[in-house]
């Protein structure tokens, strides 16, 4: 493709990568998560707390009413002085009025004096520091014998210290928790980017033609390994499909050119005879039946180097189907004198097409009966072999020399002995195909006498 011609490969970076947009989806719910966990923290704390202090003042309240009870009024003041003299910040204030509404005890404003749950706001002063601050007080009041009015009061500081400190601490990890998940998402995207510009690039080398390139392993996930595996191995499928092709194209261009030639001249023949004869006409009629043949097993061998097929595979039980094949050409080798004997052993089944094994065994039996002399002993096995299933055909003729082995399998290549005989050498080829296709290994074992065609299959159905 020329280049003015070629689409332009958006420029990406960290930033506008799907690993940082996943990033910031992260950081927005983290940051969702820590709002929600601050709130669901404070309220559980703001309730743990009221309760406390609730529980701490009814518990002095009851105490002061009993010493009022067994001692009077100096009673109670004295338990008050006790109890805000234990320590410099003492956990509870105090006011106690009489009937006339004059202070008895305590330094809360009067604005305090309320029965019942109340809260009120005292100015106190700043410790250390000049100054004063606003602080917030839970009272509890109640109404003594003889008229008098008591007060006890906690502070809320701590727990509204606590409070700040909670939040600001949450909202300080929730942006330290956003910009790590932000940072991340960078980091993670450069990684991203750089390895899907290396996918990028080889796509780009297959697409301008560099059929051998595969894509690199993208090491980010086991699945997106698994993705490349596939993509490599469906570049491998078109790959052999092409190839298929251009050698389907070549051996047309090449071999069939001369039974081409000789059916152009034939028609020439009878296109000068001023007389067509009958066997003239038949003569070109079986070179176009040739020729066809030739272009459908062509075509065929093609398309199963492809790899076409491999859609319809299912358990084929390969011992009753060989065994069909004897029965079936156990007849056409007695009319050529030959001798057909089968050893198959009961039970075998493999992945695979039945109609092509069907056709690969019939090649092998039928390339054995017209390739061999009268007498000739034709045996077909199947056995199980180191965990692997072999299948073969053999017989007992002149066989195929050492150096010619290695070409036997290739489209159209034909023996001189075997020149005579009909064919056009694409039987053999077709057996190959066939075998490549069920992954099995097809080879010619070094037999002293005769011709073996051996099929090794990996191993059974899983």
């Amino acid at each position: 493709m020329p280049p003015e011609h070629r689409p332009k490969r958006r420029a990406s970076g960290p930033i506008r990568s799907a690993a940082f947009r996943f990033a910031l989806l992260l950081a927005g719910v983290f940051a969702i998560g820590a709002a929600a966990l601050l709130i669901v923290v404070e309220e559980q704390i703001g309730r743990y707390a009221t309760e406390a202090t609730n529980g701490g003042l009814q518990a002095e309240m009851s105490v002061l009413q009993g010493e009022y009870a067994q001692l009077g009024q100096s009673g109670l003041t004295d338990a008050m002085a006790r109890h805000a003299g234990v320590r410099p910040e003492a956990p509870y204030r105090y006011l106690l009025l009489d009937v006339a509404g004059r202070r008895l005890f305590g330094d809360l404003p009067a604005t305090a004096m309320t029965e019942g749950w109340s809260t009120v706001n005292v100015i106190e002063p700043e410790p250390g520091q000049q100054g004063t601050r606003r602080e917030s007080m839970t009272t509890l009041g109640a109404r003594l014998p003889d008229g008098l009015r008591l007060v006890v009061a906690s502070d809320n500081y701590d727990v509204q210290m606590l409070r700040h400190r909670l939040g600001r601490f949450t909202l300080l990890s929730g942006i330290g928790i956003t910009l790590f998940a932000l940072l991340g998402g960078y980091l993670t995207g450069r990684l991203f980017v750089r390895r899907l510009d290396r996918v990028n690039g080889a796509v780009d080398r297959i697409v301008e033609g560099d059929r051998a390139e595969r894509l690199p392993m993208i090491g980010l996930g086991p699945e997106f390994d698994e993705l490349a595996r596939n993509l490599n191995r469906m570049l491998d499928r078109n790959a052999a499909a092409m190839e298929a092709l251009r050698q389907v194209s070549n051996d047309i261009a090449h071999d069939l050119r001369t039974p081409l030639s000789r059916l152009h001249q034939r028609l020439e023949q009878m296109q000068d005879s001023p007389e067509i004869e009958p066997a003239m006409i038949d003569d070109a009629l079986e070179q176009t039946s040739g020729i066809l043949a030739t272009f459908q097993a062509l075509l065929r061998i093609g398309a199963l180097e492809g790899g076409v097929g491999r859609r319809r595979f299912t358990q084929v039980d390969l011992s009753e189907l060989m065994d069909r094949v004897h029965q079936a050409y156990a007849p056409v080798a007695e009319d050529a004198e030959h001798i057909y004997l089968a050893d198959h052993a009961p039970g075998i089944v493999v992945d695979g097409d039945g109609e092509l094994l069907a056709q690969l065994f019939t090649n092998l039996v039928e390339n054995a009966i017209v390739h061999t002399p009268a007498g000739t002993t034709i045996t077909s096995r199947l056995f199980v072999e180191n965990g692997g299933i072999v299948a073969e055909v053999s017989d007992t003729g002149q066989g195929i020399p050492v150096s010619e082995r290695a070409n036997v399998f290739r489209r159209f290549y034909r023996l001189d002995a075997s020149r005579h005989t009909e064919g056009s050498g694409l039987g053999l080829a077709l057996v190959a195909a066939i075998a490549a296709l069920h992954d099995a290994v097809c080879t010619i074992p070094g037999n002293a006498s005769g011709l073996t065609v051996r099929i090794a299959f990996p191993s059974g159905p899983s």
